[in-house]
């Protein structure tokens, strides 16, 4: 998914172009500082974005809040998440669930994200996208 030509803030806006209501899901790990990513840029978007936008504190069980987010009924899920990408500290890369590994060689989730990604993507129809930093 990744655009040379474009930097995230492009990438993001294409691939949101067409939604109608966003789900948006902080992952990560409280303890494990650096892991935390996801859940922090989440508390930091509360209050400024509109209700079309649902922001969700998921922590390292993402597959909690299935049913959240299926009562949402959106267009879109992104997820938000730490990853070890080989970028420089804090450079982000926008991602299809199809791109993971269905068994990564390390993970602090209790179900792996793709996995996680296409159970969802069963239930309902839905555009989601991956925002590793």
């Amino acid at each position: 998914m990744k655009n040379e030509k474009c930097g995230i803030d492009e990438e993001l806006e294409k691939w949101l172009s067409d939604a109608e209501k966003v789900v948006v899901a902080g992952i990560g790990n409280p303890i494990r500082m650096d892991d935390f990513v996801g859940v922090k840029i989440i508390r930091d978007l509360r209050g400024k974005v509109s209700e079309k936008v649902y922001l969700l504190e998921c922590e390292t069980v993402p597959e909690s809040f299935i049913q959240q987010i299926i009562s949402f009924n959106p267009t879109h899920v992104l997820l938000i998440d730490a990853a070890i990408l080989g970028l420089k500290p804090g450079e982000a890369k926008l991602v299809k669930p199809e791109e993971l590994a269905v068994s990564p060689a390390y993970s602090t989730h209790m179900l792996p994200l793709r996995v996680f990604c296409e159970h969802l993507s069963q239930m309902i129809s839905v555009k989601i996208a991956l925002l590793l930093i």
